[in-house]
């Protein structure tokens, strides 16, 4: 048998069938169109299942589960979104919605979650029993799983990583908190660093890697001068990743997991990445002389944790 995973998007809807090993073998793919119905969007939801089972040569009949993972809090044991501002759903019963189409049982979580939950069952994570999984992307998320259960929290907000404060009165958060990991960790706080940092630096080799339009300054670009020798950008990235390791100490401290997997495009830097990140925790972690200490590592799966990690959401505790 297999199961249908649905990674719930602002922008796309991807849907993947996914065996009992948890390989993915066929996709569909829609635009998620917002902002309209959720009636809408979740109808198209089904058009990409569908799209994903003809593409596997399935039929409905050898699907055991559906699962969503979407953006927003959700109450799990129920199926609903109960709030996800970019889709503009509240109080959206997901989970029945899909029911009555396919026939099929569903269940619904947040996309982070999923993916941190995708991890751990396929990827970086799988050797665990404790996880923790951060995705350094447009904001900071990610997910704990302790025992294989995924902490949620009273109100469904619960594992909100990135709103952790590293400095007091500091920069601005999108929740409107200041001095949040978020607002320095993120890859849009890395670029913001550094077209602050290109103002200052009218001779910086990042300048010229974004032919003159600031606008242009991607993470990717910034680690590239870094690797190009530029002073400013090797100052910004150094900075930058301390932001990281301090975020990931506290991380270490608070739940001392198996494993704390690090996702998003910026783990493409592997070593020059984490190597720092390790040094930090030699240094910092309360457990720094234990036998038994936290292991560092990258995300491995990439988009497809979303995928897989909501197709198997029925099996979390």
């Amino acid at each position: 048998m297999y199961k249908l995973g649905i990674d719930l998007g602002g922008t796309n809807i991807a849907v993947g069938v996914v065996d009992e090993n948890y390989q993915i073998v066929g996709r569909g793919k829609v635009k998620t169109n917002c902002p309209r119905p959720a009636v809408e969007i979740v109808d198209d939801m089904v058009v990409a299942c569908r799209m994903a089972m003809e593409d596997a040569g399935i039929t409905i009949e050898q699907i055991d589960g559906v699962g969503v993972g979407s953006p927003g809090a959700i109450d799990s044991k129920n199926g609903i979104v109960v709030q996800a501002f970019n889709l503009d759903f509240f109080d959206v019963p997901v989970a029945d919605m899909i029911k009555e189409r396919l026939g099929v049982d569903c269940f619904v979580g947040n996309d982070a979650n999923a993916a941190a939950y995708g991890e751990y069952l396929a990827g970086s994570g799988k050797e665990a029993e404790s996880f923790v999984m951060i995705t350094l992307g447009t904001g900071v998320g990610g997910g704990v799983i302790l025992d294989n259960k995924m902490l949620v929290g009273c109100n469904y907000a619960g594992a909100e990583l990135g709103h952790i404060s590293i400095r007091e009165g500091g920069e601005q958060c999108s929740c409107g908190r200041r001095g949040c990991w978020e607002a320095y960790a993120s890859a849009t706080a890395l670029i913001r660093q550094a077209k602050t940092a290109m103002k200052a630096n009218e001779g910086s080799q990042l300048w010229i890697l974004c032919e003159g339009d600031i606008e242009k300054v991607t993470g990717k670009l910034v680690f590239d001068a870094m690797h190009a020798g530029d002073a400013t950008a090797k100052a910004v990235v150094n900075r930058y990743i301390t932001y990281i390791a301090e975020g990931i100490t506290d991380l270490v401290n608070i739940f001392q997991p198996d494993i704390l997997s690090i996702g998003g495009g910026i783990c493409a830097q592997g070593k020059v990445l984490t190597d720092p990140i390790e040094a930090f925790l030699d240094k910092n972690d309360f457990a720094r002389n234990f036998k038994k200490r936290t292991r560092l590592r990258t995300a491995t799966l990439g988009n497809d944790a979303g995928i897989i990690g909501a197709a198997y959401l029925g099996h979390l505790k």
